[in-house]
């Protein structure tokens, strides 16, 4: 048995607390607030120090992110080997892989995702989203003005089409799954549901790194973005 310090955004609690559950090894978690990859070097610099904290009798750190904006790039392993999924961010670890992510994005351009916990951590493209940016516009800047600011908040949606839901089938989704259906209705979007694949989540916990999903990092190295298939490197 291993001990393991979990570094992740918050999206992902309820899933890595499941499967570490069942996992044979000893977790620690240490969670981070949704939305850091907003602002990657933000995200950078406080995994960095997420990493640094991590308990000296912990086995490995493992980064339950992707590159998420090339906020995970750049992080250094410190006294322990650092864990990362081969994958461009957090919807990988839903589907299974990034092959599996990939044909999707192909076959369905213009997907925007909803998961239990992008919708439990933030407001998702909605009506719910609109009403509430739309309040807080018109306090602070006027109803005309309001009107304008919204026009260009809602600008970037033009370039989606498809609300996709997917979860690994934790607990009762069907609030989640009619969320994300009342959004793509009042949207104009298709909306689709897939089935979550959890062998990346469980192999992850389970210290089950194959090379070809997961990158280890080895202490005193770097996670680096290779720019082709297998999407980070050491470095």
């Amino acid at each position: 048995m291993a001990r393991y310090h979990v570094v992740a955004c918050h999206v992902l609690w309820r899933e890595l607390c499941y499967f570490a559950s069942l996992s044979p090894h000893f977790f620690t978690f240490h969670w981070m607030k949704q939305g850091l990859h907003n602002t990657p070097e933000l995200l950078k610099l406080e995994l960095q120090k997420a990493v640094d904290a991590a308990p000296d009798d912990c086995d490995a750190v493992l980064l339950g992110y992707g590159l998420c904006s090339n906020g995970a790039a750049g992080v250094v392993a410190r006294r322990q080997r650092l864990v990362i999924p081969r994958a461009h961010d957090c919807i990988t670890l839903f589907l299974g892989s990034k092959e599996r992510y990939r044909a999707y994005f192909d076959s369905h351009p213009g997907t925007y995702w909803y998961t239990p916990g992008w919708i439990e951590c933030s407001v998702q493209p909605g009506k719910d989203r609109h009403d509430i940016l739309r309040r807080e516009y018109v306090e602070k800047y006027g109803e005309d003005n309001a009107d304008y600011l919204m026009e260009m908040e809602q600008g970037w949606m033009k370039e989606y089409s498809n609300a996709a839901y997917v979860d690994l089938g934790i607990g009762d989704a069907s609030r989640f799954k009619e969320y994300t259906r009342e959004c793509a209705r009042w949207l104009g979007w298709q909306c689709d549901e897939l089935e979550g694949e959890p062998s990346l989540v469980r192999e992850f916990v389970n210290g089950q790194w194959d090379a070809a999903r997961f990158l280890v990092v080895e202490p005193g190295q770097s996670i680096v973005a290779s720019h082709d298939a297998g999407i980070v490197k050491q470095g």
